[in-house]
């Protein structure tokens, strides 16, 4: 079952992160798939108090939606041990026309090098100009001919080496010119047998003979072999008798790991000559290989939208995602999806409100403790049901959450906005928290909010907040940067400005501006408030 995340805007306040947690527990609760909530950013302070006081841990950190490895269903083949026959080796080649090339591990599960059907293909031609094995396991050998040995118990052979030799019917001596250490596979030829011994062959290979019983039990520093293949067949065993190792390719190898993203694999393949290549664990372990069609249409990650439908307040690589869905209660924006997807966007004042309508919509109660940290998320982002993007429909649903949850909303309420931000934090922190980036006709704003029930101690750091601004301003290239610092009780807005003070002189009928600040009576909404009065500006 493939992975569904939920994902809020970049910079999360609480709504993005509460709604994400309550939709994935929604989708899961309704068996559609396996729904997991994601933030795009670290938690503030608030977020952090309210997952804490309701007793949930922090969303999944997903850095990016970018198609990885672990994303396509690239080729799971066996994997080979280093001592494995080559035989073998070419049975698991051969049984998938796909599997090009097999993995060979170490006994750690670790890459050792990769074998190919070319390379037993180039091996097998090889043995014909140059017919000699070395090293090759005595038990190797045995499961490749089917064989038995024949010596007597006390005779011990680990491995065998030498010559091949394949010993025909010949008219004289038998076995002319024939080397120590050979080794001979014969028929029912005695006359090759005892001479084999004479000159002390490593190893005599009876094919389809009666001589076994002759030789049982015999006590000889030669291998005696009983085998049912016929000598040809034998011959060309003992070379497929090899151990994979030594014929797999061990340098050079270009492998992959299950969070490289396609993109960079992609371009490696299209350097590289193979036709398939090691997938590697994050402990260096190989689940697999992939080959180049395993790029042509890869799987994509499925996301869900929440609190946002902007593309530059969204997770990084959403243009190689799957968007299934969007809920949100802001503007329409730039995400564009290539096929129609499940949407919801409605006037309210807070994303959590939508889904909390939507477990009552599927006749589901939400627990506890997660009502309770619902209701906070829609009183955070209705500042108390005092911004004018709050609905009488906010209002209804917190309150049933709070009876739910069991708790008292007005002082849950004062708990969240006591609980913002700390005197301790840098200016930069502090700005980052609530920031988000717009795109006005041909101008760019970038917006900070900070809400809080005294706005004093954060205005006393008024020179901090613009030195920070005009950096970011500087590095963004920003037209306008705002910071909000929203008081609760004074429902209103302390706002610090870098850019021209006209268009805000104009945009909130505000006659005099001093010291790039200007308070902002009844103003205490960024998207319903701020943006559009600077939209109407710029068009």
């Amino acid at each position: 079952m493939q992975t569904t995340y939920v994902c809020g805007h970049r910079n999360p306040d609480t709504d993005s992160i509460v709604s994400a947690m309550a939709y994935a527990r929604l989708m899961n609760a309704l068996g559609d798939n396996d729904y997991v909530a994601a933030r795009l950013g670290h938690l503030n302070d608030e977020s952090t108090f309210l997952l804490k006081k309701f007793g949930f841990t922090p969303p999944l950190f997903l850095h990016t939606v970018r198609t990885q490895v672990k994303d396509i269903d690239f080729d799971r083949p066996p994997l080979l041990g280093t001592r494995v026959p080559v035989s073998y080796a070419w049975e698991v080649l051969e049984s998938k026309t796909d599997n090009h090339a097999a993995p060979i591990i170490r006994e750690d599960g670790s890459l050792y090098g990769i074998i190919t059907a070319s390379s037993i293909a180039n091996s097998d031609m090889e043995s014909i100009r140059h017919p000699y094995i070395e090293h090759v396991p005595i038990f190797n050998l045995l499961s490749a001919l089917e064989g038995r040995i024949l010596n007597e118990d006390d005779d011990v052979f680990d491995e065998l080496s030498g010559e091949v030799v394949l010993a025909m019917p010949v008219s004289g001596e038998p076995l002319r010119g024939l080397k120590p250490g050979a080794i001979v596979l014969c028929g029912h030829q005695p006359d090759v047998v005892e001479k084999a011994l004479a000159l002390e062959a490593s190893c005599v290979v009876l094919c389809q003979s009666d001589l076994g019983e002759q030789y049982r039990g015999l006590h000889s520093n030669t291998c005696i072999i009983a085998t049912p293949c016929d000598a040809y067949r034998a011959a060309r065993l003992l070379y497929q008798s090899i151990p994979v190792s030594r014929l797999a390719q061990t340098k050079d190898l270009v492998s992959f790991h299950l969070d490289d993203f396609i993109d960079d694999v992609r371009e490696t393949i299209l350097q590289s000559r193979y036709r398939s290549y090691p997938v590697l664990d994050e402990n260096e372990k190989v689940v697999g290989t992939l080959s180049r069609y395993h790029l042509l249409r890869p799987k994509r990650k499925r996301v869900v939208l929440v609190d946002h439908n902007e593309v530059g307040q969204s997770i990084p690589g959403l243009d190689q995602a799957e968007i299934v869905g969007i809920i949100d209660h802001h503007r329409l924006a730039d995400v564009q999806t290539g096929y129609p997807v499940y949407m919801r966007n409605e006037p309210v004042g807070s994303t959590t409100t939508i889904v909390a309508t939507m477990f009552q919509e599927h006749g589901l109660t939400p627990g506890e403790s997660l009502a309770g940290l619902m209701a906070a998320a829609i009183l955070s982002d209705t500042v108390m049901f005092k911004s004018p993007t709050a609905t009488p429909r906010d209002h209804r649903i917190a309150e049933r959450l709070a009876r739910i949850a069991g708790i008292d909303l007005e002082a849950l309420g004062k708990e969240v906005f006591s609980a913002g931000q700390s005197a301790g934090k840098s200016a930069k922190t502090l700005l980052m928290t609530d920031f988000k980036e717009f795109h006005l006709a041909d101008h760019k704003l970038g917006i900070s909010q900070i809400t809080t029930m005294d706005a004093d101690p954060l205005l006393a750091r008024k020179d901090e907040f613009l030195e920070e601004m005009g950096r970011m301003q500087t590095d963004k290239g920003y037209d306008m940067v705002l910071l909000m610092i929203t008081d609760v009780l004074k429902e209103g807005t302390e706002l610090l400005f870098l850019g021209d003070a006209e268009i805000l002189k104009q945009a909130f009928a505000v006659r005099e501006i001093r010291d790039n600040h200007v308070f902002l009576n009844g103003v205490v909404s960024r998207k319903k408030q701020i943006v559009p009065a600077l939209a109407i500006l710029w068009g």
